[in-house]
């Protein structure tokens, strides 16, 4: 008999970190073009999973010095490959015991509606009068708060008791009726978000508002989140500054974006915008503010419950200051001159 002990057991057992169950509900009130009753009518539960980010894969952009890792293992690496596995073989599992069962590893970049949720013109139209046009788009951390696995922080990050700010999330949409789990708010465990505006205060491109917030009701709980630039966002994730000035081709990080020249950040050590690593882009600020500024304040107040031996932050943050010339290690040495030279290393003796 299938029942949510078993199906957590089984998503457990197939590599999610967390797992937690909502009934659809819960979804009553939601947007048509978000709501997965458009994607499956019949739809009875919502399953949930939280795969958490390794808190080693961060270490190298603490550091500045290995940016790669959680770009690919941190981000795409769960994302696209290791998330996907683990929601499909749970569907196989539901749907030999004869329910349908929906796997979603990430967001469709088919979907109708664009990163700030309004829809895209010219794009789709419903094919018949009362449904959603494709494709819908569930919000993976509002389904993750329906379905209990934790809460909304005010910088919109899901956020767990289990790993904070350190998941990514992959949700099945099935007919099989299963038992609820009770939303995070009304459990006794503690308050997740706690309003210290960290996440504001370090974010590289202010891309968190921190006096404007969106406020929505979810199954009858008021949730609020400060209100996101996503085009400020795209540029930070990118590790670019936007700016008004002209640039010179020296100065210039990448192609202009949204009306903006690009120039580098301080928060970037790279002359130039790296290339994508899977469908991700390159997570060059590394979370700074809404991941590693979150964690760390989460962890300094003990409400994590995957807890290590030493902290996080072990080194004042750093910066580039891109107005003086950079020393590189003695055991390298330059090919080219000026900002297009590449280190290399130096022969052994």
């Amino acid at each position: 008999m299938l029942t949510a002990e078993t199906v957590k057991k089984m998503a457990k057992s197939m590599g999610a970190d967390a797992v937690a169950i909502g009934n659809i509900e819960r979804w009553e009130g939601a947007p048509t073009q978000m709501d997965p009753r458009q994607i499956m009518p019949e739809a009875r539960s919502v399953i949930a999973m939280g795969f958490r980010v390794m808190r080693g894969s961060l270490r190298g952009i603490e550091e500045g010095t290995f940016f790669s890792n959680y770009s690919a293992m941190g981000y795409g690496g769960i994302t696209y490959l290791y998330m996907p596995m683990t929601v499909i073989n749970l569907c196989k599992e539901i749907e030999d015991s004869g329910y349908e069962a929906l796997p979603m590893g990430h967001q469709s970049d088919w979907r109708m509606i664009d990163a700030d949720g309004f829809g895209r013109k010219n794009y789709s139209r419903p094919v018949e009068a009362g449904r959603a046009s494709p494709d819908v788009m569930i919000q993976l951390r509002i389904a993750s708060f329906l379905c209990g696995l934790g809460e909304i922080g005010y910088s919109k990050m899901l956020l767990t008791p289990q790993f904070g700010p350190r998941q990514r999330v992959g949700i099945i949409i099935t007919e099989a009726e299963l038992e609820p789990d009770p939303l995070y708010p009304d459990t006794d465990g503690p308050e997740l978000c706690n309003r210290c505006m960290a996440c504001v205060k370090e974010c590289p491109t202010g891309a968190i508002n921190g006096t404007k917030t969106i406020k929505v009701n979810l199954a009858g709980h008021d949730v609020e989140w400060g209100e996101i630039d996503c085009a400020a966002c795209d540029i930070a994730f990118r590790g670019g500054l936007a700016t008004d000035e002209e640039l010179s081709e020296e100065e210039r990080y990448t192609t202009p974006m949204f009306g903006k020249n690009v120039g580098r950040s301080p928060h970037t050590p790279f002359y130039k915008k790296p290339r994508n690593l899977y469908n991700t882009g390159q997570a060059v600020c590394g979370a700074r503010g809404c991941t590693r500024a979150c964690m760390i304040s989460m962890e300094s107040r003990g409400v994590v419950e995957n807890t290590f031996k030493d902290k996080f932050r072990r080194r004042k943050p750093w910066t580039v200051d891109w107005s003086t010339e950079p020393e590189y290690p003695s055991d390298l040495v330059m090919k080219g001159d000026g900002p297009s030279a590449t280190p290399e290393a130096k022969p052994a003796d």
